[in-house]
């Protein structure tokens, strides 16, 4: 850190100069735009004694991408996800979003928003940041730092994400100043997306400071494709009862037939054409005020508000039957209310399987469908603020820290569902491998109101909040020329809690009100590429029932007391650190030398206050759980010079990791059986201990020209303290940390027949990685070819299966021209498939993941004058597939389109 910092001093107010025509040569070659950023990216590498890659901004307000994490994913090592084509999570070096820590301006940084699908987790709590959640604008620089240093607090296993806001000493004495405005649009939405963001700067001689920004955003987002419940799989008995009930299979074959009654077959759940709609709005603000009382004396606040508003309309047409199995494509007559369409049984004229019995086409008439529309409103908050100062006390003591706060909600209000119903025909086709969707709907019309009836509403809201509270404090002392004494303690306090409300229509009386009648009056057509079908309409679907969003009795008197609350915990983090680091810079065999070693000391508390809850989620009583672990990490970090070009870097480390948040969670469950009057009971377990590694790293690095760099690295982590779950048998109630006051008559002494929570399970896990990387600009082609740049690398993971969330292979190209006037680049993302779950069996939706992904960016600008720039991106330009896959044959999931993006804008800077 304190490397970095003086990289900084002298790096960035000599970038600032550079930009001050007057103070340039003429005969001087200013390099300007993407190819500055690369070389300053490029030295504060360099100059790094940690394994660090560095993107800083093209300029004022100006980032290379519009989004930070598909920046980032052009950095060796960072594989991202998304959502609705957007970048919003990382995975780095081996490891899934939860072991990537991210800091901001020097703090760490814990921010979620929710995704649009429940297959991708759509409201985890827990430790992963979403980089959607703020503008690329409001940053000047962002650092991945690989390795780990004691200087650095603990945590973060994968590495560490820096983001950097301006600041007013950034840039030289006066004003500065940027506008940059863009307006664009999606190939499906067809909306305008306008975006804006601004900055205003004043330094008055580096004396005093002030600096504020800002970016605003919106737009329509969607995705929209095929997607399954994973699979239901039918008992024999199951299946005899349904054609017992009427269900047609005489038009089968008596191979079909006997296959069909076996119980062996696995039916595609859900066989669902689905849109994920969203009008989204990002406003993002920061501000920083820098005073510098005495010349050796500087005082930093900084502050960042962030506001993203997501409205999302989510439309499906599934296959949901009244009265069969899950969610499969037939169905037996269905009772009253149910209009007399719906009291006929399907006919199954058609079924295909594979040779693991999975169902890969079904041919049925007669196919009850579920018409949802889904509406929600998703709102997430940041709030930081962080006083940061530095003291030189005199040539050899310098003295800084800071403290800050930061506070981060989520929270939907509302989060609704319109539940219609509909007869018609479906030919599902899944393809002979069981990995592409083909739905046809022949003999009826998914937008005649004739086909549908009504059946209810389902009423949700969540509510999500966490705060950190900082407090950091650093010494450095030089020793000599050649060493420098650093020491330092911080302080740590991280508290999340939430809720989740569950309205479900048979609790809150909608269904039966609504269930069965007409829907001719209030009813939408919905229209997309993959299809059209009735959605119903919020306004007047409320209208006619007398309806709206509630959680609790409806004023006309139906509805019942709202009993499905999820999720209620509360867990609170308290850490206190400090350590010791000896930096040297020196000379061996006459080769420059410079790095560091050291030891953090950490402490770390852990209590959950969560619910327990009992049948229909009865609340039973509150469970408080307490923790702790403690422990020293080592660190180790070298860089051997062996020509002013050519670096060799080494790293032996030991970190940490902390637990899931929702592992270390108190909230459970408790339940007694009526028949046999046993006791099962679980719950998280605050007394985790964290992950932790043990890391070596050995890279190579040649640095060319004003832009060129080629480097390998290579590294191994050996991780232990992995979690999973243990279940116990006939255990004291006392042994459980579940009060037994939340079975009647229990005591501390009573048996519980069943007890499960989350471990740590002994044993180590290795990985081992392989970074690539170059960047080089082409100036020695001939006129106008020495205007040819290009920025690749090349990650391979060796992992076991059970680290799931990487991919085993990635590669970044970016291939650019730049010259004073004008520019153009194309950029190409890959990423292997990787898994998110693993499973022993076949046939087991516990096996899944994503497919392999390629997506393709472009980016131009042109100069019109030394402070005006047009510009133009173009984002998704082949409009890539994102396809979801469960079991080890990997069937189809979930896959869809999100569309290209086309945007074109302006910068102006003075």
């Amino acid at each position: 850190m304190a490397t970095t910092a003086a990289v900084l001093v002298t790096l960035y107010p000599r970038h600032a100069q550079a930009q001050v025509g007057g103070d340039t040569p003429e005969n001087e070659v200013v390099v300007t735009g993407y190819r500055r950023s690369l070389s300053d990216a490029r030295d504060i590498k360099r100059d790094s004694v940690i394994q660090k890659d560095v993107i800083v901004a093209e300029d004022i307000a100006k980032f290379p991408e519009l989004n930070l994490a598909e920046s980032l994913q052009r950095v060796a090592g960072v594989q991202i996800t998304r959502e609705a084509g957007e970048g919003r999570r990382i995975s780095l070096r081996g490891l899934g979003p939860d072991f990537a820590r991210v800091q901001l301006n020097g703090m760490e940084v814990l921010g979620n928003v929710d995704s649009a699908q429940d297959s991708r987790g759509q409201r985890t709590r827990d430790r992963a940041f979403d980089f959607n959640i703020f503008a690329s604008e409001l940053f000047s620089r962002v650092e991945v730092e690989k390795t780990f240093q004691a200087a650095q607090k603990e945590g973060g296993m994968a590495g560490t994400v820096g983001l950097f806001t301006g600041r007013p000493f950034d840039y030289a004495p006066g004003s500065k100043g940027a506008l940059v405005g863009r307006l664009g649009t999606n190939q499906y939405t067809k909306d305008a997306q306008p975006r804006v963001a601004g900055l205003l700067s004043y330094n008055w001689d580096n004396e005093v400071g002030v600096l504020v920004s800002a970016a605003w955003s919106r737009r329509r987002t969607t995705e929209q494709g095929h997607n399954t419940y994973n699979y239901d799989r039918p008992d024999a008995g199951t299946l005899r009862d349904l054609v017992d009930k009427g269900l047609d299979i005489s038009s089968l074959s008596a191979v079909q037939q006997r296959k069909f009654l076996s119980g062996d077959l696995y039916f595609a759940d859900g066989n669902r054409l689905s849109s994920w709609n969203a009008r989204q709005k990002r406003l993002g603000i920061t501000a920083a005020v820098q005073w510098r009382p005495a010349a050796n004396l500087l005082l930093t606040l900084d502050g960042l508000y962030g506001r993203l508003t997501t409205a999302r309309e989510e439309l499906h047409l599934a296959t949901r039957p009244l009265e069969s199995d899950g969610s499969v494509a037939f169905d037996t007559p269905a009772g009253n209310p149910w209009p007399a369409a719906f009291q006929t049984a399907s006919t199954i004229n058609d079924l295909r399987w594979d040779s693991s019995d999975y169902v890969t086409r079904t041919d049925v008439t007669g196919t009850t469908f579920g018409s949802e529309n889904r509406r929600s409103l998703n709102k997430t908050r940041f709030r930081s603020i962080e006083l940061t100062g530095t003291w030189d006390a005199n040539d050899a003591l310098t003295i800084d820290g800071h403290v800050g706060y930061q506070k981060s909600t989520y929270r939907t209000p509302y989060d609704d569902k319109f539940y219609m119903r509909a007869t018609g025909n479906l030919i599902a086709d899944y393809g002979e491998d069981g990995r592409s969707a083909a739905f046809d709907y022949p003999g009826w019309n998914p937008t005649d109101p004739a086909n549908y009836a009504m059946d209810s509403f389902y009423y949700r809201s969540f509510n999500n909040e966490s705060e950190l509270r900082e407090g950091v404090g650093n010494l450095r002392f030089k020793v000599s020329p050649a060493l420098t004494l650093r020491a330092g303690i911080a302080y740590h306090r991280f508290e999340q809690d939430g809720i989740d409300l569950f309205y479900d229509d048979d609790v809150n009386g909608t269904r039966a009100k609504a269930r069965g009648t007409s829907v001719s009056d209030i009813t939408d057509v919905f229209r997309n590429p993959f299809g059209a079908w009735l959605i119903g309409d919020y306004a007047k679907g409320f209208a006619k029932y007398n309806e709206y969003h509630r959680l609790g009795p409806n004023v006309d008197g139906s509805g019942g007391a709202l009993q499905d609350i999820e999720n209620v915990y509360t867990t609170t983090e308290e850490t206190e650190s400090g350590y010791l680091q000896l930096d040297w810079d020196t000379e061996l065999f006459g080769k420059r030398l410079r790095g560091n070693v050291g030891a953090r000391g950490y402490h770390t508390q852990t209590e959950s206050t969560g619910w327990i809850q009992g049948d229909s989620y009865a609340y039973l009583g509150t469970t408080d759980v307490e923790g702790s672990y403690s422990g020293v990490l080592p660190a180790l970090n070298a860089v051997l010079e062996l020509t002013p070009e050519m670096l060799l870097r080494f790293a032996a480390t030991k970190n940490l990791n902390r637990p899931g948040l929702s592992s270390i969670a108190a909230q459970g469950s408790a339940f007694r059986n009526d028949d046999n009057g046993e006791i099962t009971a679980s719950r998280g377990n605050p007394k985790l201990q964290p992950y932790k590694d043990t890391t070596l790293d050995v890279s190579a690095e040649y640095y060319f020209g004003k832009v060129g760099l080629l480097s390998a690295s290579v590294f191994q982590k050996w991780i232990t303290n992995f979690i999973g779950n243990v279940n116990l048998e006939n255990v004291p109630f006392s042994q459980t940390g579940i009060p037994f006051s939340t079975i009647p008559g229990a005591t501390a002494d009573t048996i519980v027949k069943e007890f499960s929570m989350p471990v740590n399970v002994s044993g180590t896990k290795s990985l081992t990685g392989v970074e690539l990387a170059a960047q080089a600009q082409f100036s020695f082609l001939p006129k106008p070819l020495d205007g040819l740049g290009v920025v690749a690398n090349y990650t391979f993971v060796d992992a076991p299966k059970d680290i799931t969330g990487i991919s085993r292979g990635s590669y970044n190209a970016t291939l650019y021209y730049e010259t004073n006037r004008w520019g153009v680049r194309g950029a190409v993302s890959h990423r292997t498939r990787y898994y998110t779950g693993r499973s022993d069996e076949v046939m087991n939706a516990g096996t899944r993941g994503f497919d392999g992904t390629t997506y393709v960016d472009a980016a131009a600008f042109v100069n019109l004058t030394a402070g005006v720039q047009l510009t133009f991106n173009a984002i998704n330009l082949t409009n890539q597939k994102e396809t979801q896959f469960w079991g080890q044959n990997r069937y189809l999931y979930n896959q869809t389109q999100s569309g290209t993006t086309y945007m074109g804008g302006f910068s102006f800077k003075f």
